[in-house]
């Protein structure tokens, strides 16, 4: 069994609403379960900042899927949802992110893992602290040292 962490995020329609449906999508994958989802936060946005707040969590999974078809189920889930691709960091209905897979490196087309911006980001790193607060980011070092650089970002617990 394999170690995931997926990330979640919205910010139209009802984001909150979005993101707990999606915690039951993810439940729902083939060769996974989720162990464990962490509380919803209310963020501001990153890049492109004229467009609503987004509501992020993070979960972990245990799964026999390989990261690829896990990242294809995740997109999957994600154009269930509604997601349409139109332009980088835009407003989404949903958004799916593979963030770690065991202690993995890849560098893929498709795929990059750790996630390449997860350090950077308060809307990943305070909910996957909140599950994981012992992790170590794998070419990283542990989660609690990354999480003062981005106290500053605008994230609150709902």
């Amino acid at each position: 069994m394999n170690t995931a962490y997926v990330a979640l995020g919205a910010n139209l329609g009802d984001p909150a609403a979005t993101v707990r449906a999606a915690f039951g999508a993810l439940a729902n994958l083939p060769e996974s379960r989720v162990v464990q989802c962490s509380s919803l936060y209310r963020t501001a946005p990153v890049g492109k900042l004229d467009q609503p707040e987004f509501v992020n969590a993070v979960a972990r999974l245990e799964t026999t899927l390989a990261p690829e078809a896990l990242l294809d189920a995740l997109l999957e889930i994600e154009q269930r949802f509604g997601r349409i691709r139109a332009e980088k960091d835009g407003p989404r209905t949903l958004d799916l992110d593979l963030l770690l897979y065991n202690d993995y490196f890849l560098d893929l087309p498709r795929l990059t893992l750790p996630h390449p911006r997860l350090h950077l980001r308060a809307f990943v790193l305070y909910p996957l602290a909140e599950i994981a607060p012992q992790l170590i980011i794998p070419g990283r070092g542990a989660i609690a040292a990354w999480l003062p650089a981005v106290a500053n970002q605008g994230i609150v617990k709902l």
